[in-house]
């Protein structure tokens, strides 16, 4: 008897083997596929770090980049480098099996080596809102914390909403959103940050540019005539404290944005990072235009 069904056994064992296998689909398109959940992660960009934190991972870290210091338990994760220069040889010591990219933020020959040794890799770089959520869900599926990252991602959705019904139907405000001073530069409509701006109703005047991170000239600024301005502050460090002087502007009194002091500083931690705490720099966003347009 047991010889009939030490087949059907084996089947079945093969089956659910087959079925145990994990895949999503990551930032860059491709397929990752992990034949267990991922218990030793490899975090290589602070907003990777905060969403692996809100996906219910946070302690399966075993190594991260510097700056990322949110939660706060994340400060005591060995660190494995920075965006620009990674220790290779520390992250294959720790054995991870998931490391998780910043798409356009790590250096593509390092990662490009990651994956030559053959690490699972995941690419993180949500471009619209509506991603981070997604990231959260794909990294919850890969973690098997599905319910936990399910929680998470449907309350940053209703934040979102919120928002969304409060502000985005508002009188639109032309935004200049400057990153640097020397060269002037700011963000195109395919950044996160404008996506920030549309929630608020307020309109990224340079989102039409081609380059995501556009050089622009303070003619074109002053013939755009923006109503507010925003750049980021320094983040945790000083987040008051901005990372692109608005002194330049002093002069430029025909522009609206400065005869109103319509210049705002946003929390860069809140900004320049595609995870959770977004909504926090939405919100101040949305509430800031609310300023530029009382001012009218």
């Amino acid at each position: 008897m047991k010889s009939r069904f030490l087949p059907l056994a084996a089947l079945a064992a093969t089956t659910f083997s087959a079925h145990a296998a994990i895949t999503v689909t990551d930032d860059s398109g491709q397929p990752v596929t992990l034949n267990q959940p991922a218990r030793r992660i490899v975090s290589l960009a602070p907003h990777v770090t905060e969403l692996i934190f809100a996906a219910g991972g946070g302690d399966r870290i075993v190594g991260t980049v510097s700056y990322s210091d949110y939660p706060p338990q994340a400060r005591d994760i060995p660190r494995v480098g920075d965006n620009k220069a990674l220790d290779l040889e520390r992250i294959a010591a720790l054995k991870p099996d998931l490391i998780v990219v910043w798409r356009h933020g790590n250096a593509q020959k390092q990662t490009d080596r990651l994956r030559a040794l053959g690490m699972p890799l995941f690419f993180s770089e949500p471009r619209r809102l509506e991603s981070i959520p997604e990231n959260i869900e794909k990294l919850g599926t890969l973690l098997g914390t599905e319910p936990v990252a399910s929680r998470a991602a449907t309350d940053f959705r209703q934040q979102v909403e919120t928002l969304r019904k409060t502000y985005a139907a508002r009188p639109p405000v032309p935004v200049f959103y400057q990153v640097w001073q020397q060269p002037l530069m700011t963000l195109n409509g395919q950044h996160l940050v404008s996506d920030l701006l549309a929630l608020c109703g307020g309109r990224n005047m340079f989102e039409k540019e081609t380059p995501l991170v556009p050089t622009v000239s303070v003619e074109a600024v002053v013939a755009g005539n923006p109503e507010a301005m925003f750049t980021a502050g320094m983040g945790a460090t000083r987040p008051d404290k901005p990372l692109a002087d608005f002194s330049t502007w002093a002069k430029w009194k025909q522009v609206t944005a400065v005869a109103r002091n319509n210049l705002f500083i946003i929390d860069g931690d809140l900004v320049n990072r595609a995870g959770p705490r977004v909504v926090k720099g939405a919100a101040q966003i949305c509430k800031d235009l609310e300023v530029a347009r009382s001012r009218r």
